[in-house]
């Protein structure tokens, strides 16, 4: 269970935040992606950090969670406004600096956190990631597979909002075309933690609509060689999101970056087959240098 959860107003927002382990120990940010809460970082993975001797911090970003919405459809701010609330939260939470780990835009996030805030970040992991960010199109590397072309072509009406059981069900299937496809998909869990969401979320439309609908700004692909926080890039070997070229291109692109590759995995928050393979090369990452 978390040592803390609290309400932190940075940047004239809320952001609902929990705490794990002890705060003398070295201090882990997860930020996650579109779409998701502070739920997708399952307690079992976090627990894992903090029993290894990390203080381990997630966050519900703006229209996630129990943090500041907005009307769907409608959000006012943009990417580089939850930089700044990332940036906010290290220093409201009286932190020197954070090892940032982020998946998707959370890692697009991150990216600008090391470039705009280089010395709140102690190391940075990414996750599920691409060279600038989600929202600019590079030439050089794959796009994303021909069944998510088809799939966001259709723009699909969304669910009755005020239904939850129509939306927990619109989750999990929102889920699926993004996990692996070479192991069966876990819709039993999937549904258990879709549950959580949708119960604990407090506008659960503004969740699922407007992080994809904000302005990314310009690109920074051409800053990342001056990213000095020590990074770790993962990506999914089945990703069809970003192909894995997406996650090779990054870590080739920041100085010193280490590329692990995650097999069996998608365009997914590190799925328990992976917990092995990913914890102790977080745990490696953050140790004291």
């Amino acid at each position: 269970m978390p040592i803390e959860q609290r309400m932190i107003k940075v940047n004239g927002v809320e952001l609902s935040m929990e705490s794990f382990g002890r705060p003398v120990d070295p201090a882990i940010l997860l930020v996650h992606g579109a779409g998701h809460s502070l739920l997708a970082w399952e307690e079992g993975f976090v627990q894992r950090l903090v029993a290894e001797g990390r203080y381990v911090i997630r966050f519900d970003s703006r229209d996630a969670g129990l943090s500041t919405s907005y009307r769907a459809g409608a959000p006012s701010y943009g990417l580089r406004d939850l930089v700044a609330d990332a940036a906010g939260l290290i220093d409201a939470l009286g932190l020197s600096s954070a090892h940032v780990v982020g998946m998707s835009q959370g890692a697009a996030i991150g990216q600008l956190l090391a470039l705009d805030h280089p010395g709140l970040v102690a190391s940075l992991t990414l996750a599920s990631s691409t060279p600038g960010g989600p929202g600019h199109e590079y030439p050089d590397l794959p796009q994303m597979s021909a069944k998510l072309q088809a799939l966001f072509a259709e723009e699909a009406a969304g669910p009755d909002w005020a239904d939850r059981t129509g939306v927990i069900e619109y989750l999990v299937e929102a889920e699926r075309p993004f996990a692996a496809a070479s192991r069966p998909f876990d819709e039993s869990g999937m549904r258990t933690v879709a549950t959580r969401v949708v119960h604990r979320t407090a506008n659960i439309a503004a969740q699922l609509t407007n992080p994809y609908m904000i302005d990314a700004g310009e690109p920074w692909r051409s800053r990342l060689g001056r990213i000095t926080a020590p990074t770790l890039v993962l990506h999914g070997t089945e990703d069809p999101l970003f192909p894995i070229e997406h996650g090779r291109a990054l870590a080739k692109e920041i100085p010193g970056a280490r590329f692990v590759a995650m097999a069996q995995t998608g365009h997914e928050v590190f799925p328990r087959a992976q917990w092995d393979t990913v914890v102790p090369a977080i745990l490696e990452h953050t140790k004291a240098r």
